[in-house]
């Protein structure tokens, strides 16, 4: 293989550049032609491609964000818009092309290696979430949940001056593995997640359990997918039946999403960058490179994006224990 390509796709995490230049310095190390697309699989579509060098990846691995940016892509979830990606990728003499994004990033690569063999499709796990089966961690998760961390230790300064109630939002739309562990590590009172059932009444024994105990403040972590609808429709209800804590409301929104990598997700992101490109070069196709127990591994993109994760009924219970 002697040209591949490289792109991000679907939502940002931290870590992608750190990924991106493990991909094109291992490419040029073994004599390839490297491209970066830019936007994802709309550059695919638009031809909007840029040669990579040494230099073009100098000094990115501390970077949040992505430099080939990134977009969702309506136009390649047709077969139209898919050929004239390929038509581009054609063109250009591209081989291989490494993808870097979530399930959906590796729905479309799977659909499109499918339609057009001779191009060979490695899949890297860059998500917030973590929700992905074929990884233990994906990267910028180890961010995100850092970031989560630290925003509320300093919610909980105010919280235990004022004697408040925080309901905090943090994203995970389909799964709660970002407030599972961020709550553990704060301290949370309770977590609440798309994985298990939201009681309120429940939740309200604890916050009088807590407030006979002169607890004097209180956090609650929300994933903004659990199905009680939310923080601010959960900390409505619960002011209603629990008046004794004045009750806020803080949505640490897109905040996740950004600033430096860890440690953990700039090494993480270096190997799996470096495996992609090994990969593609011993002929893997339609996979995704994960690290697992500490050791790379190749999984089928059709199991990493219909696997729904399973929350360890461990950690759950020692969140519930923490709590008391």
């Amino acid at each position: 293989m002697k040209h591949i390509a490289v792109l991000t796709s679907g939502g940002d995490a931290p870590g992608m550049n750190a990924c991106i230049r493990a991909v094109v310095r291992t490419g040029l190390y073994h004599g390839m032609k490297v491209t970066g697309v830019v936007a994802g699989y709309e550059g695919l579509i638009n031809g909007d491609f840029r040669d990579m060098d040494y230099a073009s990846v100098g000094n990115i691995i501390q970077r949040g964000g992505t430099i080939l940016k990134t977009a969702r892509s309506k136009e390649f979830m047709t077969a139209e818009g898919r050929k004239k990606a390929y038509d581009h990728v054609n063109a250009q003499g591209i081989e291989g092309i490494v993808i870097i994004g979530g399930d959906g990033s590796f729905r479309g690569a799977d659909v499109f290696t499918t339609e057009y063999p001779d191009i060979k499709v490695i899949g890297i796990p860059g998500t917030i979430d973590n929700d992905l089966f074929g990884t233990d961690f994906t990267i910028g998760y180890d961010t995100a949940i850092n970031t989560v961390v630290n925003a509320v230790d300093n919610i909980r300064d105010t919280a235990t001056s004022h004697n408040r109630l925080f309901f905090v939002e943090v994203m995970g739309r389909d799964a709660g593995l970002i407030a599972l562990r961020s709550g553990i590590a704060v301290g949370a009172e309770a977590i609440l997640i798309p994985e298990t059932k939201t009681h309120i009444d429940k939740l309200i024994t604890q916050l009088e359990r807590g407030w006979k105990r002169q607890k004097s403040g209180h956090v609650i972590i929300v994933a903004e997918g659990d199905d009680a609808g939310g923080a601010f429709k959960i900390a409505e209800i619960v002011q209603q039946k629990f008046d004794k804590l004045e009750t806020k409301v803080a949505i640490l929104g897109h905040i996740q999403r950004g600033g430096h990598p860890t440690c953990m997700d700039r090494v993480l992101a270096t190997r799996l960058g470096y495996e992609s490109v090994i990969g593609l070069r011993e002929g893997k196709n339609r996979m995704m490179a994960g690290q697992v127990s500490g050791q790379v591994k190749f999984t089928p993109f059709s199991q990493t994006v219909k696997h729904i994760m399973d929350v360890n009924d461990t950690i759950l219970k020692i969140a519930e224990i923490m709590s008391l």
